[in-house]
């Protein structure tokens, strides 16, 4: 494929992965046309003032809502890519607004899947998350429904040049709502508050995370789930980087928090090939055909990718500059 020839469309285009890609996207490899699907149109202002409108600009702003299906059809004529990330993805907020978590990241998944199919998407990417794997809050189970629609909306696009796959990854650094800015917060008191001592989390940084996807989006046939390589930290770890001085409460785990994240099951680690730089899981569908994904080596009986077995982690400086690239 060629970007350069591309009309691309990301939705949640305004938010921290939206920009980042669009960031990369327009320095690399500078798509015919990004059309940046959002609700928010004060957010879309503000973008529009980084990116001036010039009569060469291939950046195209287009307001609406996944969850209407019938915005979505007109937003996808004549694009050749979409890439899903808009979702809620807040747990307390998804935990307490449970119908709201359903309609954007659920019927919302089936919405994008059925417009792309209807005008004929050549290559769909959605955007998952660690905590898809053995669900214990309302969006992991979302997350979890919204790939399982990707994959197997292979079979619905049997016949049309529609292909649909998944890239799940962990932790994102300083990333709306994630630890760091809430660490460098509490920081000005002198006291950070922590969950649980032993947790543990892998961690990806924006850039990392939109190059896996467009890596994906390249690579992909249709149906697999790309796991890219990603380090582990201790929360413990992060909160020396970010708050030496500071004292550290541990306040107890929350609602629908795990100790430590998976990034490929036990059961899914059967059906999965390892690259130098990322997992591929294969779908075990009757539509998928193996020729098709022939590269990498099988993982070992009983593997599990989980952020406390992790062969990479992150500490020390690496961790340090990490922290300080998200404040």
């Amino acid at each position: 494929m060629n970007w350069h020839d591309s009309v691309v469309l990301v939705t949640g285009g305004t938010g921290s992965f939206g920009k980042k890609f669009t960031e990369v996207l327009l320095r690399e490899h500078r798509p015919k046309k990004l059309i940046i699907f959002s609700r928010d149109e004060l957010k879309q202002h503000e973008m529009r003032q980084h990116y001036p409108e010039t009569p060469d600009s291939p950046l195209r702003f287009f307001i609406g809502d996944v969850r209407d299906r019938g915005r979505l059809e007109r937003a996808f004529q004549g694009v050749d890519i979409v890439i899903h990330a808009a979702a809620l993805k807040q747990v307390p907020a998804c935990e307490y607004n449970p119908f709201e978590a359903i309609q954007t990241n659920i019927i919302g998944a089936k919405n994008i899947i059925d417009a792309a199919i209807d005008q004929k998407v050549k290559r769909v990417v959605a955007l998952s998350t660690d905590k898809a794997v053995n669900p214990v809050n309302l969006y992991g189970a979302t997350k979890l429904c919204a790939e399982k629609l990707f994959i197997q909306g292979n079979a619905y696009a049997a016949g049309s040049e529609t292909r649909l796959s998944c890239v799940r990854y962990g932790n994102v650094v300083g990333s709306r709502g994630s630890v760091i800015p809430l660490f460098q917060k509490q920081r000005k008191n002198g006291k950070i508050t922590v969950t649980d001592a032993r947790m543990t989390r892998f961690w990806i940084t924006l850039e990392q995370g939109v190059q896996s996807v467009i890596k994906a989006t390249e690579q992909m046939h249709g149906g697999e789930i790309f796991v890219p390589k990603i380090p582990s930290m201790k929360i413990t770890d992060l909160a020396k980087a970010i708050a030496p001085a500071c004292k550290v409460e541990t306040i107890g785990i929350r609602p629908g928090e795990k100790l430590h994240e998976v990034l490929i099951s036990e059961d899914e680690a059967r059906n999965t090939s390892e690259l130098d730089d990322m997992f591929v899981i294969k779908p075990m569908h009757p539509f998928w055909d193996e020729l098709r994904w022939n590269k990498g080596n099988n993982l070992p009986d009983g593997f599990r990718y989980g952020s406390d077995n992790n062969t990479q982690w992150l500490m020390g400086t690496e961790l340090k500059r990490m922290a300080g690239e998200a404040e």
